[in-house]
């Protein structure tokens, strides 16, 4: 295992490139990084005490009040999930700092194992998960939307007829509409070998749904276009991010295979076969197994 996670340390290094010298400046980008989080975590402490604004007045006869409280609920729930993106971004972005000062600092002492350092535990103990709860596309938001529209989510919650399913992990998740039409939109622009418009769909999608359900799924895709556009490195990268970053997703099985198929493509072969040989080990019985098989045959790894 300490292996498997060295070699996965030596795919980051090659996925990003040649890594300059440490010397001075690398301690005062640490101080630096330790203050912005600093600066963070008291953002987010502000964000808990109350302004004492607000206030919902409701009048008038019945139906105005309903569609006043009506109103009012599409308005909190739509700040609220804009909070849990904030906090969400907030945690992910604070986690891969911290990650990222104990790698720099682990280069600067003497003896330190890179390899062993591990994963990064999110912030806080959970990691984000920004659930929509907004009301599907399919609920009346005129004000005749009844409990049972609400409940189920309309007439019909599920997918489109004919389109493929989503790579969910959990096939029971509510998206909103808008976050499944832009996810197939992107999708179907890689389809089509729009490779740009692609990569730019997916990257704007994980801008918009940060740590949604499918921001794995959408880093793959990113990967897939950045691959096609001829950028391996940073396919390698993103295929990296996936694995690391959701290792119980359905798309972490295809991104190790990938990933060390994309090694061996830029001529680490050895961190190749490492990481190829991983993944039954990791995900015995998915079709990415007979992928990395093939990729290690390719290689002719031992």
């Amino acid at each position: 295992m300490i292996r498997f996670a060295a070699s996965l340390t030596l795919a980051a290094l090659v996925a990003a490139g040649p890594v300059t010298a440490q010397d001075d400046a690398t301690l005062a980008d640490i101080r630096q990084d330790i203050s912005s989080l600093a600066f963070e975590v008291q953002r987010l402490k502000r964000e808990l005490s109350t302004t004492g604004q607000g206030g919902v007045q409701v009048a008038g006869s019945v139906i105005d009040r309903v569609n006043a409280i009506e109103a009012e609920l599409t308005r909190l729930t739509s700040r609220t999930e804009e909070m849990q993106n904030r906090v969400d971004r907030v945690v992910q972005d604070g986690t891969n700092r911290i990650g990222d000062l104990k790698f720099r600092l682990c280069e600067l002492e003497e003896g330190c194992d890179i390899g062993a350092l591990g994963t990064e535990d999110p912030l806080g103990g959970t990691a984000p998960q920004t659930g929509g709860a907004a009301l599907p596309a399919e609920v009346p938001t005129d004000g005749s939307a009844t409990v049972a529209d609400i409940e189920t989510g309309g007439s019909d919650g599920g997918s489109a007829t004919g389109e493929a399913p989503l790579p969910l992990a959990d096939s029971g998740t509510q998206l909103a509409a808008a976050e499944e039409q832009d996810y197939r939109r992107a999708q179907e622009a890689l389809a089509s070998g729009d490779f740009q418009r692609a990569a730019d769909l997916f990257a704007s999608f994980r801008e918009t749904y940060p740590g949604g359900p499918l921001d794995a799924a959408a880093l793959l895709g990113q990967g897939h276009a950045l691959d096609g556009l001829g950028q391996p490195r940073e396919a390698a990268r993103a295929y990296l991010d996936v694995y690391s970053g959701s290792p119980d997703s359905p798309s972490a099985p295809e991104a190790l295979w990938r990933l060390g198929a994309k090694l061996g493509e830029l001529g680490s072969v050895r961190e190749a076969c490492v990481t190829l040989a991983e993944v039954p080990n990791r995900y015995p019985g998915t079709d990415a197994v007979a992928r990395a098989a093939e990729e290690r045959a390719k290689y002719s790894c031992q």
